[in-house]
């Protein structure tokens, strides 16, 4: 090989495959498609949100259309499908293009959540509205289960594939209530579902994990404390913690890296953060550093450390 090929493959070790990233409109989701497309991965990115529908979300500011571009302009090519996992006719019309295009599906993450809207910290499960509950745990945990058994049959199609289950919170973290029964349930389910199915998909070559990102600055958060990414730090003033935030381009990054590890399958079944995948893969956050912000609430926010938010980045 020469050295021009050898660096082409390194800079696009994702060259050739196909991926589905189930919920990419906005948020950590949107940061994974692209940063798989930027290792040049074929990306369908889903969503409810379009240039012609908004959800339930409310936020007609990220649209998959404009996700879908920019894993384009990164290097690779985005496939906006509009989707509601929720509807499993959607699903596999969706599943069965995918299959049509190319025959094959290597990587599978479920971001799907889309939820906020209806979450209240602080109030007891029975004074919940049963209903926002109910919807809570369909958009969390119901559209996870949905997507992966229509998906995965394409998946272990080819040995070494890889799910990823997107949640809030690590297996250590998430031993701690959510402070919501629903969340609670909403965001521990995935990691179970990760460790049931690397299970079920280890005779088939493929691996399965769930991932958290850390404190997220997504465009939903930088919103809700009035600030840009370019000026984030300003909201450190309302909120101290939030110094140990991440850009989304940070998970995005760790899936990416995952996706290209030939021994991923040491991983499988496990818990895994953002963080973490950075010190193992040598991967930074947009701005050079390595954020471990499950780190800093382990030991400085619940664990009575004195430090710096400064010394877990």
């Amino acid at each position: 090989m020469t050295t021009t090929q050898h660096t082409h493959s390194e800079a696009r070790p994702l060259s050739g495959t196909v991926a589905l990233v189930a919920g990419a409109t906005r948020g950590g989701g949107r940061a994974i498609a692209v940063q798989l497309g930027a290792a040049g991965a074929t990306v369908y990115v889903t969503g409810r949100t379009t240039r012609t529908h908004v959800s339930e979300v409310g936020r007609s500011t990220e649209t998959i259309e404009e996700t879908a571009e920019l894993v384009t302009a990164a290097g690779g090519e985005g496939i906006a499908v509009p989707t509601d996992h929720l509807v499993p006719e959607q699903v596999r019309a969706l599943v069965d293009r995918v299959d049509r295009d190319h025959g094959r599906l290597d990587v599978l993450v479920n971001s799907l959540w889309g939820g906020d809207h209806l979450l209240r910290f602080g109030v007891k499960m029975w004074e919940t509205d049963l209903e926002q509950g109910l919807r809570m745990l369909d958009l969390g945990i119901r559209s996870h289960a949905i997507t992966s058994s229509i998906a995965l049959p394409l998946l272990i199609r080819r040995p070494g594939g890889l799910v990823v289950e997107m949640t809030d919170g690590t297996a250590e973290y998430n031993r701690r209530f959510r402070e919501n029964f629903y969340y609670d349930l909403a965001k521990t389910a995935p990691i179970r579902m990760a460790f049931a199915l690397s299970h079920d998909l280890k005779d088939a070559g493929a691996t399965a994990v769930a991932l958290t990102p850390g404190f997220l600055r997504s465009e939903e958060m930088l919103d809700a404390f009035g600030v840009r990414e370019e000026n984030w730090r300003d909201a450190c003033a309302r909120e101290p913690h939030f110094a140990v935030a991440e850009s989304p381009v940070y998970v995005g990054r760790a899936v990416a890296a995952l996706a290209a590890d030939p021994d991923k399958a040491r991983w499988s079944g496990r818990s895994l953060d953002s963080g973490q995948l950075a010190k193992e893969y040598g991967f930074t956050d947009a701005d050079g550093s390595q954020p471990d912000a499950w780190g800093y609430f382990r030991d400085v926010v619940h664990g009575g450390r004195q430090a710096s938010a400064e010394a877990y980045r």
